[in-house]
């Protein structure tokens, strides 16, 4: 009898459920604008947070129209090779490391690298 309820009716290619009694979220549409000349319309919930910065398709960052430029986080600045050396030597320390290996070298102690 299961298989009689079935026939006729495409299993997968679309939903037995109905859309009646259901109450969707109030939206809105916003526009962000590309500096490469693309508009993109995103539907938001009402309730929800609206980033002003959105990736274009393009890989650019759109801005969310009639909004400012939102101000960079500040962040550390990059440590180099060379602050972290001098966390741990000194300039005058590294200097007579320096001189030391250098000594070495030029008494042939030392091979020199390819």
């Amino acid at each position: 009898m299961a298989d009689r309820s079935l026939r006729g009716t495409r299993i997968g290619a679309h939903s037995m459920e109905s859309e009646e009694g259901v109450e969707f979220a109030e939206r809105f549409e916003a526009y962000y604008d590309c500096p490469n000349g693309h508009t993109i319309v995103l539907p938001f919930a009402a309730q929800a947070d609206v980033p002003v910065v959105w990736e274009c398709r393009c890989g650019a960052e759109a801005l969310l129209r009639d909004a400012s430029k939102p101000e960079p986080k500040a962040t550390k600045p990059p440590r180099t090779h060379w602050d972290m050396l001098l966390e741990r030597r000194t300039v005058g320390e590294l200097e007579e490391l320096l001189t030391e290996r250098l000594e070495l070298l030029r008494a042939g102690k030392l091979r020199r690298s390819a």
